[in-house]
């Protein structure tokens, strides 16, 4: 038999489904409403007064046999094992440790001029450049300087990648669709971000994956998302930071 107790905190107050202890069929086990209304929910995942009555007789039943086997004199005993108490004051601190943090977020909540600051800090300015690139990667600088000349002589970019290109974009012609610059290895970015639309590299490219000959088809100003789409993630950057700066203060 296993049991699988999930040690991550409950956010929030149970909603309780019974206000007196629960004593289980024939075992004489009584389980604190409050413990049955949280274990309920981390089984169920949605709360606790919406669960079914065939949910609820499964968690009473698990939680019985829980209650049995960590109620034997054995468990006193292994209770004070340093291995075990130390599980126990971990497990205890991680729960207070998300309490407490869970508290200090819901009465430093990001507002809406935070928000609005760290959008146009992300966002503002001048817009960041994309580009679209084709590219033919081979294992030697000498192969790359040999598709370069072949270049030269007017051979057609997209079958050349097709024909000699070792990497997964080859067979499409190494297309690479657009991407800004930070997507890509910085020898490899620094060198699109050198050339001109339509021009091929010069030289070959270096990077940890091999020799590159890059062709720069097109380059545009990327249109950051609209604020309401990023609303979240800016709010969890906001309070991640918080938090960061109160943990740091603790720490000073």
């Amino acid at each position: 038999m296993s049991f699988s107790l999930k040690a991550a905190a409950v956010a929030g107050v149970a909603t309780l489904l019974i206000s007196q202890p629960l004593s289980a069929q024939d075992s004489g086990v009584e389980i604190d409403p409050n413990v049955f209304n949280i274990y309920l929910e981390s089984v169920t995942q949605q709360p606790a007064s919406q669960a079914t009555a065939a949910q609820i007789e499964q968690v009473r039943s698990q939680l019985t046999d829980l209650y049995l086997l960590s109620d034997q004199p054995r468990a006193a005993e292994l209770r004070e094992t340093p291995r075990i108490k130390a599980q126990i004051e971990l497990q205890t601190r991680a729960m207070l440790a998300q309490a407490v943090a869970t508290d200090f977020l819901s009465q430093n909540q990001a507002t809406e001029e935070e928000l609005q600051a760290l959008y146009d800090q992300q966002v503002g300015g001048s817009a960041p450049m994309e580009f679209k690139a084709r590219h033919i990667l081979v294992e030697t600088q000498g192969e790359a300087t040999d598709i370069i000349e072949q270049l030269d002589e007017g051979a057609d970019f997209v079958e050349l990648a097709k024909e000699k290109s070792t990497g997964p974009s080859g067979p499409s012609g190494g297309d690479l669709g657009w991407f800004p610059p930070d997507r890509m290895v910085p020898e490899f970015s620094e060198a699109v971000q050198g050339m001109e639309d339509g021009a091929y590299s010069e030289t070959p490219v270096q990077t940890q994956f091999g020799w590159h000959v890059i062709l720069r088809e097109d380059s545009r100003e990327s249109v950051p998302p609209p604020f309401e789409s990023v609303r979240d993630t800016l709010k969890q950057q906001v309070e991640g930071r918080k938090l960061q700066e109160y943990i740091e203060s603790l720490r000073s």
